[in-house]
């Protein structure tokens, strides 16, 4: 790319390999002059990098992992989505809207505290500038940043958005209660990336990273539902028969539903909405798979080649919840499922992914 020197990495050991088990030489952050100007946190390297990803995984977990906080949040508006689409009496909808709303809504209200209306001006806004960063071409701007920042275009709107962005959060974390105040209760420490401007950046980060993300692996998961009936009727079939008509399903119930585990699970892997991984930069020259990798290059995981790889995958072309259950037809995890890339925390946070998609437990 340019004078860099590219190095992709294609299937599972070699992804592993370069991100995982030579996880420190590989920690870089490549940059380019469009994302220097947008995002912070996400792509740092160093020590900005570690303390604030140690710090946010530590508050993520805090908030909902083992906890009920965050569930109730994703219930609530799975109660909404569900009202949502009852009130359309069966016509014709486009639900992209309302399950974006609803996840963006799930993170507004552990970041700040509250959710909000569908009607919220500012609300709306903030949606748009989540979606506008990935749809946008940047490669004039990295060409000539400095010619193109006094130019008009697609670019400055993203910039006016994001601006705005920043201190729509930056007003909504003086003004509420949220979990982000932990951030500005630091210690003096010379070497502390704990300010304001980081915690602002990182909540910009937690909706840009997650809204389009989840949002998007929902309307797969709704479009998979429709192509097939006959998978969709069995999860409705394992859902009543496992829960109560009234009982709101929660994480621990994926221990009942292993037929409706392995199909999200499945929607994940064959939806691959991230079919190439954040870029990553050898700090240092390193050795993957007997290649000798330069000080400088850049790493690019492709997904893409793990999670429809043959040799992991009876079936990688289809969508097949079967490659989730073993011949009992309890679930199993498998390790080439890597639909958002690897963390170098693997061992401590396992290989469990959560996804609640709007099934009633009635027909009703």
């Amino acid at each position: 790319m340019g004078q860099t020197p590219v190095v992709i990495l294609n299937g599972y050991k070699a992804v592993k390999e370069g991100i995982i088990t030579h996880s420190e030489e590989t920690s870089g952050r490549p940059l380019t002059p469009f994302y220097r100007d947008m995002m912070g946190i996400f792509l740092t390297s160093g020590h900005t990098w570690k303390q604030q990803r140690r710090f946010g995984m530590t508050v993520i977990r805090s908030l909902g992992l083992g906890k009920n906080n965050l569930e109730r949040q994703i219930q609530t508006e799975a109660h909404h989505l569900l009202d949502i689409f009852a009130n359309t009496k069966g016509k014709p909808f486009d639900p992209r809207t309302f399950i974006v709303h609803a996840i963006a809504n799930i993170i507004c209200a552990v970041v700040f505290g509250h959710r909000f209306s569908s009607e919220d001006e500012s609300f709306s806004k903030l949606i748009k500038l989540t979606f506008l960063p990935f749809g946008l071409k940047s490669q004039m701007y990295d060409a000539f940043p400095w010619l193109m920042h006094h130019f008009p275009g697609p670019h400055q709107e993203v910039f006016a958005f994001n601006d705005f962005m920043h201190n729509l959060v930056s007003l909504k974390i003086s003004t509420s209660q949220s979990p982000c105040e932990y951030i500005l209760q630091t210690k003096d420490d010379p070497t502390s990336t704990f300010n304001k401007d980081n915690m602002v950046q990182t909540v910009v980060d937690l909706l840009l990273g997650g809204t389009e993300t989840t949002s998007t692996t929902l309307l797969w998961a709704l479009l998979y539902m429709v192509k097939y009936p006959e998978i969709q009727e069995r999860v409705q079939r394992e859902i009543e028969a496992a829960l109560e008509p009234s009982h709101l399903i929660s994480y621990e119930d994926r221990k009942k539903l292993p037929y409706t585990n392995a199909v999200i699970h499945e929607t994940l892997r064959y939806s691959n909405i991230t079919s190439v991984g954040v870029p990553r930069q050898c700090m240092r020259n390193t050795t993957l798979m007997g290649f000798h990798i330069k000080k400088g290059t850049l790493l690019l995981p492709n997904l893409h080649s793990v999670v429809y790889d043959a040799e992991h995958w009876e079936t990688p072309w289809k969508f097949n919840p079967n490659h989730f259950l073993d011949l009992d037809g309890n679930f199993v995890n498998k390790e080439a499922f890597l639909p958002f890339s690897l963390v170098p925390l693997e061992k401590q946070w396992g290989n469990e992914y959560l996804l609640f998609i709007p099934f009633k437990t009635s027909n009703k």
